[in-house]
C-alpha cells in the first residue's frame, strides 16, 4: 500500500502500558525514516506490519503465530511486504519465530526498540531475515522519535525493567533490572510535552514507586511527583503501577500535597492471603497492604482506588481466597481487574504443584467478580451530587453519538458520561458537570454543562486533528486514533505494567 510514493506501516500492540508507549516510538521510529501510517482497518494491507508482543499470557505464542499465518498469503501476493516482529514475545523466542514463520523479516527485541529501521532496511537488501536481540538496554528508549497518539495526554517513562522476581511474571527477565532516567530528563520531556500542549502525564515504569532505587535516592519518586507540581501548565499527573512494598509515607504525603496530583492509586494486590502472596514472592503482606490504603485515604479522602488481582494461583486454597474477598471488602476498590491465573512460560509458577482446576478457579473468579461489582456500584453511587470537573475524552463513551452525550475523566479517573452543551467541546476541554446517576463502572451527569473551560490542550488536539485532516485529504490516509491513554492497565493482568 504505497501512498503517493510513501510506504506505509501499520503496528499491531499487544500487553501492558509499556508496550503501548514503545508502540509511540516504534510509530516515530518509522516516520522519520519516511514511512506513513496506514488507514485504520487496513488488517495487514500496509508495506510493514509490525507485531509489539507480549508474553505474559499462556497462549500468547498461539495467538501471534495465528497472525503471522494469516499475513503469509498477502506477503506472498506482494513482494515488497515486509514483517517485523518485536517486544517481549520476540525477547524471548528469538530465532524460534524465523523457523516456525520463515517469512518475518525482523526479530527485535524490547532493549533495541530503536534499530527497526535500520533492521528493515537489512532485510531488504539482503534479502534475508534480520534476527537482533540486545541483552541490555542500548539506549533509553525515550530519547527516540515518538509518535504519540494523543495531542493532549502522554505517557512519560520514567524508568524501565524490574527488581521484582515475582513467580507468576517474566517480564524482569525479559525486561532486565530496573533503570532510572534521571530527573532532569524526565522533567524535561514534561515541559516539552506542556509546551505542545499536553496537559495530563502518565508516569510510566514496570515498578514506578521503586524510582530512585537505580541512583541511589529512596525519596526520588516523592521528589519527582513534587516537581511535577510546580509545571506550568500541567493540570493532572498520574502514575502506574506502584508495588506495595516501595510505597513509602513520603510518596502519600506527595500525592497529598501536590495539587496537580490527582486522586487516584492504583496498586495491584494479587492475592489477599499471606501464604499466596509468599508463593508469588510478593515482599508484602495483607496487614502491610491494607495499612497502605489506610494511610491514603487518611490523607486523600477522595481517593479512588484500584487493584489487580490473581485468582487460582496453584496451591491457593478456598482459605486463601477468601483472604482475598476479605481484603476487597475492607479495602473497597472503586474497580479491580481480575484475572483468572494461566501458567506463563518460562515462570516458577508454572512449574508449581497444586494447579488449581480450570472450574474451581472459574467459580472463585464468579464469586471475586459478582462481591466487586456490588462495591463498585456502591463506590459509585456515593459520587452522586457531587460536582466535578472533567477532562474531555474521545473514543471513551462507545454510546456516546446515540446518547448525544460526550464523555470525560473525573480528576480520581472515574468515567463519567454527560450532557453534550450547545457550544464546542474539544477533547482535552475541561468542563464542570454534577453527577445524576450511577452504574458499577460509569457516572452520569445528565443535567446541563455548568461551565466549559477552553484549555490549551484542547487547542492541540484542534490543531492536529486539522493537520490529519489535511494529510487525509493531500494523502489518502485514515485518521489515526487519538484519546487519553487507557488510565488503568487492563490490557494484562500480572507482570507488564502492573507491579
Amino acid at each position: 500500500m504505497d501512498v503517493q510514493g510513501s510506504k506505509s506501516y501499520e503496528i499491531r500492540t499487544y500487553g501492558c502500558q509499556m508496550n503501548v508507549h514503545d508502540s509511540e516510538r516504534l510509530a516515530g521510529l518509522l516516520e522519520d525514516a519516511g514511512y506513513v501510517r496506514a488507514p485504520e482497518g487496513s488488517d495487514g494491507e500496509a508495506d510493514v506490519v509490525v507485531f509489539n508482543t507480549c508474553a505474559v499470557r499462556e497462549n500468547a505464542d498461539n495467538k501471534l503465530y495465528g497472525n503471522l499465518g494469516h499475513l503469509a498469503p498477502k506477503k506472498a501476493r506482494r513482494p515488497g511486504m515486509q514483517i517485523a516482529v518485536g517486544g517481549c514475545l520476540a525477547q524471548k523466542d528469538r530465532d524460534t519465530i524465523v523457523k516456525k514463520a520463515p517469512w518475518v523479516d525482523v526479530v527485535f527485541g524490547t532493549h533495541n526498540i530503536g534499530k527497526l529501521p535500520v533492521l528493515l532496511e537489512r532485510a531488504r537488501v539482503q534479502e534475508e531475515a534480520q534476527v537482533e536481540i540486545a541483552e541490555s538496554l542500548e539506549a533509553f528508549p525515550s530519547t527516540l522519535p515518538t509518535r504519540r497518539e494523543s495531542a493532549y495526554a502522554a505517557w512519560v517513562s520514567i524508568s524501565v525493567g524490574c527488581n521484582n522476581t515475582c513467580t507468576f511474571c517474566i517480564v524482569p527477565a525479559l525486561r532486565g533490572k530496573e533503570k532510572d532516567r534521571r530527573p532532569g530528563d524526565i522533567l524535561a520531556e514534561v515541559e516539552a510535552l506542556v509546551a505542545e500542549g499536553v496537559s495530563e502525564i502518565t508516569l510510566l515504569g514496570q515498578n514506578v514507586n521503586a524510582y530512585g532505587s537505580d541512583i541511589g535516592d529512596r525519596e526520588a519518586f516523592s521528589k519527582l511527583l513534587r516537581a511535577c507540581g510546580k509545571i506550568e501548565g500541567l493540570e493532572r499527573v498520574r502514575f502506574t503501577s506502584p508495588h506495595p512494598r516501595d510505597f513509602t509515607d513520603d510518596v502519600i504525603a506527595a500525592m497529598a500535597e501536590t495539587p496537580n496530583v490527582m486522586p487516584q492509586l492504583h496498586m495491584p494486590l494479587q492475592s489477599g492471603s499471606d501464604t499466596v502472596l509468599k508463593a508469588m514472592r510478593r515482599s508484602y503482606r495483607q496487614e502491610r497492604y491494607l495499612g497502605i490504603i489506610e494511610k491514603v485515604r487518611a490523607a486523600i479522602p477522595h481517593a479512588a482506588i484500584t487493584t489487580d488481582i490473581i485468582v487460582g494461583f496453584p496451591g491457593e486454597t478456598e482459605e486463601d481466597f477468601e483472604q482475598t474477598l476479605h481484603v476487597v471488602r475492607e479495602a473497597r476498590f472503586a474497580q479491580a481487574f481480575t484475572f483468572q491465573y494461566s501458567k506463563r512460560p518460562g515462570t516458577p509458577a508454572a512449574e508449581m504443584e497444586n494447579q488449581i482446576p480450570k472450574k474451581v478457579v472459574q467459580a472463585r473468579y464468579e464469586r471475586l467478580v459478582a462481591l466487586q461489582e456490588e462495591i463498585s456500584w456502591e463506590e459509585n453511587k456515593k459520587q452522586v451530587g457531587r460536582t466535578l470537573e472533567l477532562m474531555v475524552a474521545e473514543g471513551e463513551g462507545r454510546k456516546d453519538d446515540t446518547t448525544h452525550r460526550l464523555s470525560g475523566r473525573a480528576p480520581d479517573n472515574r468515567l463519567v458520561h454527560f450532557t453534550k452543551p450547545e457550544q464546542q467541546v474539544r477533547p482535552g476541554d475541561v468542563v464542570t458537570v454534577e453527577v445524576t446517576y450511577a452504574a458499577p463502572h460509569h457516572l452520569l451527569a445528565e443535567g446541563p454543562v455548568l461551565n466549559v473551560r477552553r484549555t490549551r490542550a484542547g487547542d492541540a488536539w484542534e490543531q492536529r486533528n486539522a493537520q490529519e485532516r489535511e494529510k487525509k485529504q493531500g494523502v489518502m490516509l485514515g485518521l489515526p486514533k487519538i484519546g487519553v491513554p487507557a488510565p488503568l492497565p487492563v490490557a494484562t493482568g500480572s507482570g507488564c505494567g502492573c507491579d
